[in-house]
């Protein structure tokens, strides 16, 4: 007979009912609204850099909350503002540029290949959507694709600054009042898990902050580094290049690729000798950054097992598209932490031994 404090095998199975619901809801909205939550996510997310820097400066300065907020708020777009006035001409002369120079090199690149046996095959081979089908009697070029995609996310960046601005305002909302939005939430639980709900609703903002924290870190340090050894080398746009690579590095191990391959393929523009050292580069600061500066700001910060990042970025980014290949690593790091919290550790006994 099992004692009181113990749930009957009614509760466990209204428990195990209740918790096959929550799972079919959710996987049922991700496949339905997966964008409309992703706007959620990123909104939090937003909150809690924000909540982050207001606490910090609260801390130091033992301003109230609010006031802290706001100073925050107030220099972000003063600083945003200054960048735009000061650099932003320079910024987006740049982009343009490098838009147009990678776009011929594309090009150029891929009619060598035609000029190649082996590399005719390989295009052949190369699905359509990135100029593969070989000599194609008709159709857009490579170069002409690329161009007409570029053209088609500039027609569309009121739609994209639209959604960073609703982010933005929703995400100072969220910042202005967590209690208020995090209480809320917390009522839509029964009241006995409602104190569970709770630690795992702070476990998971305190881990968003910190993967935050550290991954800026990083794009910094990253982006700081390709800037300067671009500009050694000798390679234009290396500005653009520099905040292409470090931002794109806020996409743990995948974002590395996609920072690299403008900068190579404008290498390639200058000379092969310039292609290589360019990829020696980021080689190098890859290396750094997998070996030297991700653990120092790791041990700070959030430690993820490589293989669970890249296979959730390929996860999130099937399901959800670009959003989710952004917001994957974040999103994990949060869900990982909650689930350690709200499962039992294993004893020594039902671990798996080590590898000798």
């Amino acid at each position: 007979m099992p004692s009181p404090t113990e749930p009957t095998q009614q509760e466990r199975f209204y428990a195990l009912i209740q918790n096959v619901v929550i799972a079919a809801v959710g996987i049922l909205a991700i496949w339905l609204i997966g964008d409309l939550l992703m706007i959620v996510f990123a909104a939090t997310l937003t909150a809690i850099i924000l909540k982050g820097l207001a606490s910090i400066l609260r801390k130091h300065t033992h301003l109230p909350y609010w006031i802290s907020l706001t100073i925050i708020i107030i220099v972000i777009i003063s600083a945003f503002i200054a960048l735009m006035l000061t650099s932003g001409p320079q910024i987006s002369e740049q982009i343009i540029k490098l838009k147009h120079a990678i776009t011929t090199q594309v090009g150029s690149l891929r009619d060598q290949l035609h000029t190649n046996p082996l590399g005719s095959i390989i295009m052949d081979y190369l699905p359509n959507s990135v100029g593969g089908g070989g000599h194609r009697p008709s159709g857009a070029s490579l170069g002409s694709r690329i161009a007409g995609s570029m053209t088609g996310f500039i027609t569309s960046v009121f739609g994209v600054l639209g959604t960073i601005f609703v982010i933005f305002i929703a995400g100072l909302y969220f910042a202005a009042s967590p209690t208020l939005y995090g209480n809320g939430l917390l009522r839509l639980f029964p009241s006995r898990q409602r104190p569970q709900m709770r630690k795992l609703l702070l476990i998971g903002g305190h881990t968003l902050w910190s993967w935050t924290a550290g991954q800026s870190i990083v794009m910094l340090v990253v982006g700081s580094c390709s800037f300067i050894g671009l500009s050694i080398i000798g390679i234009p746009l290396a500005l653009a290049l520099g905040v292409v690579a470090g931002l794109a590095n806020f996409i743990p191990y995948i974002g590395a690729i996609i920072g690299a391959v403008p900068a190579i393929l404008i290498g390639l523009s200058q000379g092969r000798q310039e292609a290589i050292l360019v990829l020696v580069l980021y080689c190098v600061i890859q290396f750094l950054e997998g070996n030297v500066i991700s653990p120092l700001v790791q041990n700070h910060a959030v430690r993820m097992p490589p293989g669970i990042t890249i296979l959730s970025q390929t996860v999130f980014g099937t399901i959800l598209g670009m959003p989710g290949l952004i917001l994957a690593s974040p999103l994990t790091a949060a869900i990982l932490a909650i689930m350690d919290a709200s499962t039992p550790k294993l004893k020594d006994e039902e671990k798996l031994p080590p590898l000798d």
